[in-house]
């Protein structure tokens, strides 16, 4: 079942085969699992926000569109829009954005990423000018919001929101993605 393509696996989870929910798991486990500790910095959190992205995949491959994105991206913007609704539950802690590229640097892999992406990730973000790539990293792994942005950095909301869009399309010219990232 592991040679399946992405949207068969996925298909299968809809359908409750669990030989291909298996093989779905163990496909995405890592990458799930790595997105959610990178962004709640918490294990246990991590797990808990893992499983229910599992489960709120099941829930919803039927409305799974291959025409809006892969199969991973839409994964894991499921794992990322759990962790934030864990993250906005519990108190805010302080987040620099230079630690969280310091953690692309780390010797175990961090939200999925092997060797190569962690270093064309963290070269796309080095690149970045300072007040985008603060905005982008705030948002993206530390899950704020660009309003909380814009008040934690006495900004503009206007002006925060403008700072990730143009981070954004920079990452996906510089790393060759045409939707998501």
């Amino acid at each position: 079942m592991d040679g399946l393509s992405d949207e068969t696996l996925l298909a299968g989870l809809g359908s409750g085969d669990p030989d291909a929910a298996a093989a779905f798991v163990r496909r995405f486990q890592s990458r799930v699992y790595g997105l959610a500790l990178t962004m709640l910095h918490d294990p246990g959190l991590a797990e808990d926000v893992a499983q229910e992205t599992f489960v709120r995949a099941w829930r919803s491959a039927g409305t799974y569109d291959a025409r809006r994105g892969r199969v991973p991206t839409w994964l894991l913007t499921i794992a990322r829009n759990v962790a934030l609704d864990r993250a906005r539950l519990r108190p805010a802690t302080p987040l620099e954005p230079d630690a969280i590229v310091a953690r692309l640097d780390a010797p175990e892999p961090q939200a999925g990423l092997d060797l190569p992406d962690r270093e064309r990730l963290r070269t796309a973000l080095a690149a970045l000018p300072e007040d985008q790539r603060r905005a982008l990293v705030l948002a993206a792994y530390g899950g704020r919001t660009a309003r909380e942005i814009a008040q934690l950095d006495g900004l503009p909301l206007g002006t925060v929101k403008t700072r990730i869009r143009a981070a954004m399309t920079k990452l996906r010219a510089t790393l060759g993605v045409e939707h998501g990232l």
